[in-house]
């Protein structure tokens, strides 16, 4: 009998190291350029995730919307076809509009100042709010400050705004802003804005200097105001019911790594744009 027992724990015990032992593949789908500072916190994050769990937790990418426009990334790592994700506030707010709140126009008066609330409080607020929607949130990362484009006239005053047609995302914070200086504005696809710029089917839109760098804009756009008007991040998020699939120290090494990402983005953000 004790032979027996002693011969089934032997096995339990040989099950469940093989069961921690097995490889998790992770897809992490995101929007930003390859030569962006969020893919290669991407990278990092991979890389160390790897190493840390000893290749137990792989993650593949796919970045520059690889797997889709940003809203359909999120409704796909929502619906568990995609593994984790990095939206924005605004790509958040179709969901619970408390992340909208982070875009209200002029909140934040530096980086610093984003970085503190955000880490913070507004977390703890949001968190549970994202796990009602599928969605465990692991950090903030970073996107930048958004500045205003056009190719028709320099800005100087809000004045200058008036009359101009700009894109926006289909964001209220943003497009209020827009249209309160006096703008006329319309929804592109992020995607199929240089070629509307390069048309002229709008005559200047708005991003964080990151975004009109990596993407080229500058080659469509004569004029660049830094308005700094509104405040975006990058905020990584994983499918709910693959997060509970992890072990407890697979959890932790995958927070550790996510929190480090942010970090290492959010200074490279800020040294490009200086």
């Amino acid at each position: 009998m004790l032979r027996n027992t002693l011969f089934t724990g032997l096995v339990l015990t040989a099950s469940l190291t093989a069961a921690h032992a097995q490889e998790v593949t992770l897809r992490l789908a995101h929007f930003a350029a390859e030569s962006h500072p969020g893919h290669a916190a991407s990278v990092q994050f991979a890389e160390n995730v790897a190493a840390r769990t000893g290749g137990e937790v792989k993650i593949e990418l796919y970045p520059a919307n690889q797997l889709g426009s940003p809203p359909e990334q999120l409704e796909q790592t929502i619906l568990g076809a995609i593994d984790m994700n990095l939206p924005t506030h605004g790509g958040l707010d179709k969901y619970d509009r408390a992340f909208g709140t982070a875009m209200t126009p002029f909140a934040f008066s530096s980086y610093q100042h984003a970085h503190t609330v955000l880490d913070g409080e507004f977390t703890d607020w949001v968190s549970p709010k994202l796990e009602e929607q599928g969605l465990v949130m692991l950090s903030h990362w970073e996107y930048g400050f958004r500045n205003i484009t056009n190719s028709v006239r320099p800005i100087n005053t809000p004045e200058d705004v008036e009359g101009l047609k700009l894109r926006t995302p289909p964001e209220l914070q943003i497009v209020a802003a827009m249209e309160g200086l006096g703008a006329s504005t319309t929804q592109i696809a992020f995607p199929e804005l240089p070629n509307a710029l390069n048309q002229g089917v709008v005559q200047g839109q708005e991003n964080p200097i990151g975004v009109i760098y990596h993407y080229n804009l500058n080659d469509f756009q004569e004029h660049l105001a830094l308005t700094r008007h509104v405040y975006n991040a990058m905020i990584h998020v994983v499918n709910k019911d693959k997060w509970e699939q992890l072990s407890p120290n697979q959890q932790r090494i995958l927070r550790e790594e996510s929190a480090k990402a942010g970090a290492m983005m959010r200074a490279a953000v800020q040294a490009q744009e200086a």
